[in-house]
């Protein structure tokens, strides 16, 4: 099992991508929506709102706009509990990054991200805070703050003083489809950032990105796992949907089923929830087996709501639903 600090003003500092999620209301294509709905988006900041609301002290690195979208996301942090002094404002023109969601029927849905010159994509290396950093337990940090500089410089240099000072590296590639300049330059950038890592977190789908032509083909789960436990990471979290996820480490391999619910509205948030639930139980020294039940069961909860940040459940929902509901 992991071993974090055991002592830490923050159990988690989250970095990188901050934004907005406008989603429609109206069920169908997009094209036919007339009504929406805005809410916090963002793979790191949806993970530190998961985070908070399971009772962990959360910070939060980052950069905004300086208008009012930028204001809603940095008053959405901290009315959650999450501290944002190292949330930066963009004075130079950038704007928060929005992500506009279709949501059909039985759960289907996609997304439009509009992500040329973000606001968080020119958080700079010099406004990366080592004190900081060192007073947490964890950073996560998200491989889509890695597609584009200054950002990316932003990120290892942040990597880099969190393991000078002790504080664990939480790696979710976190791959987004045309967000990069290439593919090539995605998978090189996203294995320097698996290899970095102490604990990783990601889908079948954003490893086989990073490791297409470091493996043998036709690799598995197991052999990306299993090259990166020989590298750096300690463990190693690959999720596979509705089919749940393995947890690799250096002495076990262990598999969890996903919970089968009705009422999934939509799928987005399902990860971040995921991960928010399997580090609360793993800073709180659980089992592998327990902290991948809690974050199937966060994803299962955050799915059966419109919103990955609002839907996102608290301690007390989480632990009635585990209760109440069988894995599998």
């Amino acid at each position: 099992m992991f071993e974090f600090k055991t002592e830490a003003d923050f159990e988690v500092i989250a970095l990188g991508r901050s934004t907005v999620d406008i989603y429609a209301l109206d069920v169908g294509p997009l094209e036919e929506a007339g009504h929406f709905a805005r809410y916090l988006g963002g793979s790191p900041a949806n993970t530190a709102v998961a985070l908070a609301k399971l009772q962990n002290r959360v910070g939060f690195i980052g950069k905004v706009s300086a208008d009012g979208l930028g204001s809603f996301v940095r008053r959405y942090l901290k009315q959650h509990g999450i501290d944002v002094s190292q949330l930066h404002t963009d004075h130079e023109g950038h704007r928060t990054g929005i992500t506009v969601g279709e949501i059909k029927e039985g759960g289907s849905c996609s997304c439009l991200m509009y992500r040329d010159n973000c606001a968080d994509l020119f958080l700079r290396p010099e406004e990366i805070d080592g004190g900081y950093i060192a007073k947490a337990k964890a950073l996560l940090v998200s491989g889509t703050s890695l597609s584009h500089s200054p950002a990316r410089e932003a990120v290892f240099k942040a990597v880099r003083l969190a393991h000078d000072a002790g504080t664990a590296v939480i790696f979710d590639p976190d791959f987004r489809q045309g967000t990069w300049n290439s593919e090539a330059e995605a998978a090189c950038c996203l294995l320097l950032g698996l290899l970095s890592a102490d604990i990783v977190i990601g889908t079948r789908e954003e490893f086989a990105l990073p490791f297409a032509g470091v493996l043998p083909a036709n690799f598995g789960a197991a052999e990306m796992a299993h090259y990166l436990l020989r590298r750096g990471p300690s463990l190693v979290v690959i999720k596979d949907g509705s089919r749940g996820s393995t947890a690799y480490s250096r002495e076990e391999a262990v598999e969890s089923p996903s919970y089968h619910i009705d009422g999934v509205v939509k799928t987005f948030g399902a990860g971040d929830a995921y991960a928010a639930g399997l580090l609360t139980a793993l800073l709180q020294k659980r089992d592998l087996k327990f902290a991948q039940a809690q974050g199937a069961a966060a994803a299962a909860l955050t799915i059966r709501g419109h919103s990955c940040s609002d839907a996102s459940p608290d301690l007390q929902t989480l632990q009635q639903f585990m209760q109440t509901h069988q894995l599998g």
